[in-house]
């Protein structure tokens, strides 16, 4: 198993290019199988996430191939309706193929999603809404069978919750249907905004993505196309971090900076300059941080619970106390322990962390325990005194494209080993 090996203290400086989207690629991958064609994705990021629904769809008998970031989807052929347990396996997103499959095949059966344990994240939602459009559901111990047994005809889904994944699978499955469908309260993340971008772009109809209601008006046919992801906020954001609590000057190119809004907000507070055009963010810190006031996650547009740890490791050498309170996964304090062991002053009960600034943070060997967990230990890595190794990178794999390679682009003293 590899490591990353991080000697702290270097500041960071240069330009650097944001990849595509990982949680907007993942669907738009489902998404493709829709249409009994070929589908070209640019600024597909490479990802091990990426990998994992790239084998989901040669299983369902796709062709697929990625040439450095453009990738070809030819959905002619699908000859399964099921995923295996290892695919299921590899990520949660994987049960983003459900309603596309439902659609192209009828049927489906799938085993219950991995992923990033971050606590109870069920698919009720998401069951919830098949049943009220129609599909006939069988759930056991291990596995999901669904069953359309005639054509969509639409209806009106109300969600208790602004779920990013029921939204996306609500929108998969009734692109191609006989009816109108309604979404009331769905998620408005920028990545379901360009999941209704991609679906247009081959032919769907659908309108309201990124408001209080999605309209999906179903059409029988879609036709080939060949879409560009929008970049990655998250990456995005996690670099900003490292630059703010390492110091220095550093470029952001390929940023949407509107996605990240809630963060630069966040670093402004705390000292830095931010600068910000029309597909750039310039970030200027001392690496002197000052805590702010509170940090509380939310569905978009608030703040997002995927910044949360990096956000958390940027500001732990602060001057005051910041106080961080999770609404979302009731694990995504896990990287708090290893935090604690770089010398990180954290104290959490249940949901909330209040975080110390301490003087220095000190290398140490430690795990990280998710995917931005994993990137929060980067970022103190790179600010702590000595030599840092973590383990478990895989989980980094997930959401970063070769985060050593690209952080050793602007100054950082850090290797896989």
């Amino acid at each position: 198993m590899k490591n990353i090996e991080i000697i702290g203290g270097k500041r960071l400086s240069g330009k650097l290019r944001i990849h595509g989207a990982k949680n907007s690629v993942l669907p738009i991958i489902a998404g493709a199988m829709l249409n009994s064609g070929k589908t070209v994705i640019k600024d597909c990021p490479n990802l091990s996430d990426v990998h994992s629904a790239f084998n989901i769809l040669r299983n369902l008998g796709c062709k697929v191939a990625l040439a450095g970031n453009v990738a070809e989807i030819d959905a002619e052929d699908v000859t399964c309706s099921s995923i295996p347990d290892d695919l299921m396996k590899e990520m949660r997103s994987s049960v983003m193929f459900l309603g596309a499959i439902i659609s192209r095949c009828g049927n489906a059966c799938i085993s219950c999603p991995g992923g990033c344990d971050l606590g109870p994240r069920p698919i009720d939602l998401h069951i919830k809404a098949f049943r009220e459009l129609g599909v006939e559901i069988e759930e056991t111990e291990k596995y999901i069978y669904c069953k359309k047994n005639s054509e969509l005809f639409g209806g009106n889904i109300c969600l208790d919750f602004p779920s990013v994944g029921a939204t996306e699978n609500i929108m998969l499955l009734t692109a191609k249907s006989d009816g109108v469908t309604i979404i009331d309260n769905p998620a408005k993340e920028p990545e379901i905004v360009d999941l209704q971008n991609f679906l247009n772009s081959m032919g769907a109809d659908i309108s309201g993505a990124g408001t209080d209601k999605i309209t999906i008006r179903g059409v029988r046919t879609l036709r080939d196309t060949i879409y560009t992801v929008i970049p990655d906020r998250i990456a995005a954001s996690t670099y900003l971090c490292a630059a703010a609590g390492c110091g220095g000057e550093v470029t952001l190119l390929n940023v949407v900076p509107q996605h990240i809004d809630k963060v630069i907000w966040v670093l402004r507070n705390a000292g830095c300059y931010i600068f910000e055009s029309e597909n750039a963010v310039k970030i200027i810190s001392d690496g002197k941080l000052k805590a702010v006031s509170g940090i509380e996650t939310h569905p978009h547009p608030g703040f997002p619970t995927d910044v949360q740890a990096p956000v958390m490791a940027a500001l732990s050498m602060t001057q005051g106390t910041t106080i961080f309170i999770e609404n979302l996964f009731k694990g995504r304090f896990r990287h708090v322990a290893e935090l604690q062991k770089m010398g990180a002053d954290i104290t959490r009960f249940n949901q909330v962390a209040a975080v110390r600034g301490v003087e220095r943070l000190s290398g140490a060997e430690v795990v990280a325990t998710d995917l931005r967990g994993g990137a929060a230990l980067v970022i103190a890595g790179l600010m702590a005194e000595g030599k840092t190794i973590i383990s478990d990178i895989l989980h980094i794999d997930r959401g970063y494209e070769h985060i050593e390679k690209d952080l050793a682009l602007l100054g950082a003293n850090i290797r896989r080993v």
